[in-house]
């Protein structure tokens, strides 16, 4: 018999992190392995010094002789960009995608000096993995080449429905396959996977050629420079911005370099024209007029450090933000970063500038997430068994169960899953699995996976109370030589230190009275310390600094 299970390892709840596993099964035994997608993650704690965050793949480290292949939906951040970090120890297996994601990844994958075994896909193509089958669907999405996937396997099919919107006159790129998707509906979907980010939306979502019209109309009215931010990867917005430019005879400059390398990436392989002598350089801009300059810069969910946070916070050296200046963000924040992104409206504001944003505009942005019909026709189209939203939030996740009532699918088939959660099909029926142990994985500027809670404790600790050092000369029995000594940092201001340092000095010295510690270790009366002085600074100022006693044995 056979059996097969399905274990995201991101994606379901989070909006990002995208990696899901498909697990076929022969008596028990596992047979093959196939894994879409395997993305970053942008974390609440980013302001702690945490980058990005990338699956757990330890559920998989001890079956890598089973892992087929990896297929790719799309090229965003949060479906490709964790791939580097995991390929060597996935076994590097072969990676499928299409040809702008492929060369993505691959560009990727070079940065690493990583070699990548990595396949472009063609449309209409059966590709097998072991007992499984798949096919890539061309959809549109708010970046060109993005897939959807069949996978096939003696169980059933599942219809693997990542990102999407159902885009009729897509600006580049060909339209969603609809022959193909009702076909595979009309031969029989065990499970349908759906983007749900849109549920909340009423209506089909809107055309992404509006938003070309839009850029024409905010530039023919701008005097001074133009700056347009977006996600890096949507190619088809930049598309259209450069055109606009080309047409008003602005100069074309990208910053940041997500957006430098990605639309060098798309030019290479004739995703993006641009005439050679609409293309200028940062170190020009201040030598150009104003209204001849077309900025095209990374960095919308107001992510720190990016080109526009250092437009707003006047870091960059060679460009400046100056009134008669616009500010167009053409896309709209990820569930989380909005306080992010309108920091960032206020910080380009009072230099001068003119945001436009969707907040008070629009056809700025159009959304890559298909609203309430999108998502119904899918489920006309491939009428499932069974239903898992997925890359919404919670709540997204219980609308959408809401929405296929409303077309007469029993709710009970809409299965709603958290990270690690896991169902188990047969032929016809679907039960829920045994829960996958799963963790978060913090990368910062120094690693992967050294940034762990305890690190993450102390970060907010010293950002919010402060940290303190107790500084103790000790003999070879244990016992102070000196009183102890005391330095803080973002604490307690400097003149209110004496009174309540000489307070603290009392309550280690008592800590150390009935010390019974072995010569030479100390560490039993260093917590008891650490935890006496907390107390008493809580007591004190109402703060809990993060305390370090450092020993000196003379």
């Amino acid at each position: 018999m056979y059996t097969l299970r399905f274990v995201p390892l991101g994606g379901v709840v989070g909006v990002t992190k995208n990696m899901y596993v498909y697990e076929l099964y022969k008596d028990s035994i596992l047979q093959d392995i196939v894994i879409v997608d395997c993305g970053i993650g942008f974390p609440h704690e980013k302001e702690l010094g945490v980058d990005f965050v990338i699956p757990d793949i330890s559920y998989l480290k001890d079956k890598l002789d089973k892992i087929r292949a990896i297929l790719l939906t799309h090229g965003h951040e949060d479906h490709i960009s964790a791939l580097p970090f995991h390929y060597e120890d996935l076994g590097r297996p072969p990676v499928y995608a299409s040809k702008l994601t492929a060369a993505f990844i691959a560009n990727k994958c070079k940065e690493f000096n990583l070699p990548l075994n990595l396949k472009v896909i063609a449309y209409g193509t059966q590709y097998t993995f072991g007992e499984f089958t798949a096919e890539f669907i061309p959809v549109t999405h708010s970046i060109p080449d993005t897939t959807h996937i069949l996978i096939s396997s003696p169980v059933g099919t599942m219809y693997h429905g990542s990102d999407f919107k159902l885009d009729t006159t897509p600006v580049y790129g060909v339209p969603p396959d609809f022959y193909r998707i009702t076909k595979a509906g009309h031969d029989g979907i065990l499970c349908l996977l759906s983007d749900c980010l849109g549920v909340m939306r009423d209506g089909l979502t809107q055309s992404e050629a509006i938003v070309g019209q839009t850029f024409e109309d905010e530039m023919r009215k701008t005097k001074g420079k133009f700056v347009m931010t977006t996600f890096s990867s949507n190619i088809s917005r930049i598309r259209q911005c450069v055109e606009a430019a080309i047409k008003f005879n602005r100069k074309i400059i990208f910053l940041g370099r997500s957006m430098r390398d990605n639309t060098r990436i798309a030019k290479e392989i004739n995703y993006l024209p641009i005439p050679g002598q609409f293309l200028g350089k940062e170190e020009e801009v201040m030598q150009l007029p104003p209204n001849k300059v077309c900025l095209i810069v990374a960095g919308s969910q107001g992510q720190y450090g990016s080109a526009l946070s250092k437009l707003a916070n006047k870091q960059n050296e060679n460009v400046k933000i100056k009134p008669g200046d616009k500010v167009v963000i053409s896309s709209d924040p990820i569930p989380g970063n909005e306080n992010e992104v309108y920091a960032l409206v206020e910080e380009l504001s009072l230099q001068g500038a003119q945001v436009v944003y969707s907040d008070i505009a629009d056809q700025l942005h159009a959304s890559g997430h298909g609203n309430r019909e999108d998502l119904k026709l899918l489920m006309r189209f491939t009428n499932p068994s069974y239903f898992i939203p997925i890359g919404g939030t919670i709540r997204h996740q219980q609308e959408y169960r809401s929405l296929a009532g409303t077309l007469g699918f029993e709710e009970n088939k809409v299965i709603l899953l958290n990270e690690g959660d896991t169902m188990i099909f047969q032929k016809g029926k679907a039960n829920r699995g045994d829960t996958v142990d799963t963790k978060s994985i913090y990368v910062d500027a120094y690693g992967v996976g050294d940034v762990g809670n305890m690190v993450l404790r102390d970060r907010k600790t010293l950002s919010s109370d402060g940290m303190v050092i107790c500084f103790l000369a000790i003999d070879s029995l244990s016992r102070l030589v000196t009183r102890p000594k005391f330095v803080s940092k973002g604490f307690v201001f400097q003149q209110n230190e004496n009174e309540l340092f000489e307070k603290a000095t009392k309550v280690v010295e008592a800590s150390m009275k009935p010390n019974t510690a072995p010569s030479g270790d100390f560490t039993k009366v260093k917590r008891n310390i650490i935890s006496q002085l907390e107390n008493f600074f809580y007591k004190q100022r109402g703060r809990k600094p993060l305390i370090v006693v450092e020993t000196l044995e003379i």
